[in-house]
């Protein structure tokens, strides 16, 4: 499955909102700095489809706030 994820780093609360079937938009409390983001990313995400991290990755965007992210 491939989404679409708008990310937010440095917010007060991790949170993640669907907007529609394909696009989120997720809040991360950590900076975007040496790829802590994406790993917060990576595992709120596994938290929140129940698969563990390793199932989850970006597949591009890896320094842009929109990013495609494969789970498998």
């Amino acid at each position: 499955m491939r989404i679409i994820v708008k990310i937010k780093p440095n917010s007060k609360k991790e949170k993640i909102e669907k907007i529609d079937g394909t696009n989120f938009r997720v809040s991360v409390k950590e900076p975007p700095v040496d790829g802590k983001a994406n790993s917060a990313l990576v595992k709120t995400l596994a938290k929140y489809f129940n698969t563990p991290s390793s199932n989850v990755r970006i597949a591009s965007g890896h320094a842009s706030k929109q990013k495609i992210i494969e789970i498998s």
